[in-house]
């Protein structure tokens, strides 16, 4: 499981975050926090994998909660893997933006945004992240495909003919379904055709985000299954 602190100055906020979290399989919520000095406490306390960072906190800027941990993960006072950020907040001064891709921030959204699109990047996270617990070492491939696991989907990354919208239909699919679910299968429940929710399927395993099995049986083709990668 990937533990998540919520920080945030607005409670309601916080709420929302949490509960969205929550929602997510591989991921659970260990705590709260709305001040930065809470926030600081909470990490060294619960010891979370990634914190949901806002900027705009009533005692201090979230980017100064970013600096004092990551100066004692290089001090190795916390005798543990770095934690992870993943900002969310109004701030939209770039020189915000620069220190927080300088402290090492996995993304940065901006708010308002629609709750799937930090869905989507506790998803891209969470793949990330088990790539990353492996061994040995990684071809100049695997190195792209994991730092564009965390770049968020959009129109222009799409493969040629796709959608967003659509792509999101097709993964909110696989992610709810019970097992696993053949390209036919996801059509009928998108109502989009079996050669269409295939090309999209493609698309999700070739993100990282869905997994193909094949399925042999006495005779003929095997029947390619689908399924969320969890």
């Amino acid at each position: 499981m990937t533990r998540v602190l919520v920080v945030d100055d607005d409670v309601r906020v916080a709420q929302t975050h949490r509960e969205l979290v929550a929602s997510v399989p591989g991921f659970e919520v260990v705590g709260e926090a709305h001040t930065a000095a809470s926030a600081l406490t909470e990490v060294h306390r619960l010891r979370p994998d990634l914190v949901l960072l806002d900027l705009y906190l009533p005692d201090a800027p979230g980017i100064s909660v970013m600096r004092e941990l990551r100066a004692a993960d290089r001090d190795g006072g916390r005798g543990r893997n770095p934690v992870d950020f993943l900002v969310i907040t109004a701030v939209r001064d770039i020189e915000q933006v620069r220190a927080a891709l300088h402290g090492g921030a996995v993304h940065y959204l901006l708010k308002p945004f629609p709750l799937s699109a930090l869905r989507d990047q506790l998803e891209r996270y969470a793949v990330a992240r088990r790539r990353l617990s492996g061994t040995g070492e990684a071809t100049q491939s695997e190195v792209d495909r994991l730092f564009g696991l965390l770049r968020p989907a959009s129109a222009h990354s799409l493969p040629k003919g796709l959608t967003a919208a659509t792509s999101e239909l097709v993964a909110r699919t696989l992610r709810e379904a019970e097992g696993e679910l053949s390209a036919a299968e996801v059509g009928r429940r998108t109502g989009v055709s079996r050669v269409t929710a295939r090309r999209y399927l493609e698309h999700l395993c070739a993100d990282g985000r869905a997994e193909l099995r094949l399925r042999y049986g006495s005779a003929g083709r095997p029947e390619h299954r689908y399924r969320w990668a969890r």
